[in-house]
């Protein structure tokens, strides 16, 4: 990956002298380069079509940036980011510059994602504390990591640290227009109940994801989520437009009570599961199929027809999927309200669900190795690696007619009188 590429210059008396590992890194490092480049050239394709008033091109390939070294899970890489100019000024459908920005690794980044979420990952799997340190030194070797008992536990103190500043930042600059809200299970040290932390993710006028607030909390009770909820408004938090979880009583309480008036989506991926658990699974494919055809039509209107046709199918067979489905009638639909754009973002509480995934399916094998201050600690950090590959709202420009109070049926904008 050097300048003076060493695939090119590494004879056969040198490779002998090289450790396995080494010629491993070698081989890495031309294959992330190939990477890079390949990844800019797909980007040049998709822009090939802003010109120049003379034909060329708008936007085309410039070298490589300075060499830096990323720690990955096998080792140091060298690795030289593909640059693009703009050298017509083109802008995009949002009137944005565009801009080359490496999604395999992107600018400045000195260790792999998965290096730095490996840590709590590894946590909130299940491991405990005595296997911690042996797993790392496996997965990233002594010296390449640099990790000793005493470098991860400062590590963990200044992510304690970090977190406990994090929290009592000031939210009066912000606006939120949608808040994704849920409440992450896992077993909790010394307690018979499971450990519960809640999470606010908001997405800013500028259309962008990001993490508003963690607590622990007892499960998912409404007495938790007021304490959450009154103290991120006293912080400064604004009254958002729009709320999106599943169907936990206790955080739709606390929310009327702290934020009153704000619209309410419930989730359709938990609704899907719920009502298909209530089903026996010979019925559950055409089941599913009926539920998409509600929240996938183009129109309130066609999506209540699909609703009253599974209530129909189904109550007389099974009456407590239809409850399920029923009790929640209002909110499963609140999104048509909402530019049709963002639809898909905010009919589930995927931003907070994809992050835990890997970790919820372990924490329900494993009991007993988690504290609640450290998972707190470990799950803050989580989402705030996470949180850097949460993409935008596509038409994020929406979220500021959202916030200024334009209205929209269907999806789409209506005109003032």
């Amino acid at each position: 990956m050097r300048k003076n590429s060493r695939k090119n210059e590494v004879n056969q008396e040198e490779v002998k002298a090289l450790s396995l590992e080494e010629i491993v890194l070698l081989g890495v490092e031309e294959r992330v380069r190939f990477a890079l480049v390949q990844e800019r050239g797909n980007f040049l394709k998709a822009v090939e079509h802003f010109k120049l008033e003379n034909g060329n091109m708008a936007v085309v390939a410039n070298g490589f940036g300075k060499e830096r070294t990323v720690l990955t899970q096998i080792g140091p890489v060298s690795v030289n980011n593909p640059r693009a100019y703009n050298r017509g000024k083109a802008k995009d459908e949002n009137g944005e510059l565009i801009g080359f920005e490496s999604q395999i690794a992107p600018r400045y980044v000195r260790k792999s994602m998965s290096v730095e979420e490996t840590i709590p990952l590894l946590y909130l799997h299940g491991l405990s504390m005595n296997d911690f340190i042996p797993a790392l030194k496996k997965m990233f070797g002594e010296k390449a990591a640099g990790l000793s008992p005493s470098t991860v536990s400062r590590m963990l103190q200044d992510w304690k640290g970090e977190m406990e500043a994090w929290k009592k930042r000031d939210l009066t600059d912000k606006e939120y227009c949608y808040v994704w809200v849920d409440g992450i299970y896992f077993g909790a040290r010394n307690s018979e109940n499971d450990l519960c932390v809640l999470v606010l993710i908001g997405a800013t006028k500028e259309g962008k994801k990001e993490l508003i607030m963690i607590e622990v909390g007892y499960r998912e009770s409404t007495e938790s989520w007021l304490s959450l909820l009154r103290r991120v408004k006293e912080q400064g938090l604004n009254t958002p437009k729009l709320f999106i979880g599943d169907g936990a009583l206790g955080f739709w309480a606390a929310a009327r009570q702290v934020f009153p008036g704000v619209k309410e989506q419930r989730c359709w991926v938990h609704k899907t599961a719920n009502v298909l658990d209530k089903l026996p699974k010979s019925e559950q494919t055409q089941a599913k199929r009926m539920l998409q055809e509600i929240y996938l039509n183009s129109s309130k209107k066609d999506a209540l027809k699909a609703f009253d046709l599974f209530v129909n199918v189904y109550e007389d067979k099974y009456p407590k999927a239809v409850e399920c489905l029923v009790k929640d009638k209002e909110q499963l639909l609140t999104f048509y309200d909402f530019p049709a754009a963002h639809w898909q973002s905010i009919r589930t509480t995927n931003p907070i669900e994809s992050t835990f995934a890997t970790a919820r399916l372990r924490s329900k094998k494993t009991r007993g190795n988690w504290s609640s201050n450290m998972t707190e600690t470990m799950v803050f950090k989580l989402l705030e690696k996470a949180s850097s590959r949460w993409h935008r709202l596509k038409k994020h420009k929406e979220v500021e007619k959202v916030l200024a109070g334009v209205k929209y049926v269907d999806g789409l904008e209506q005109q003032a009188a």
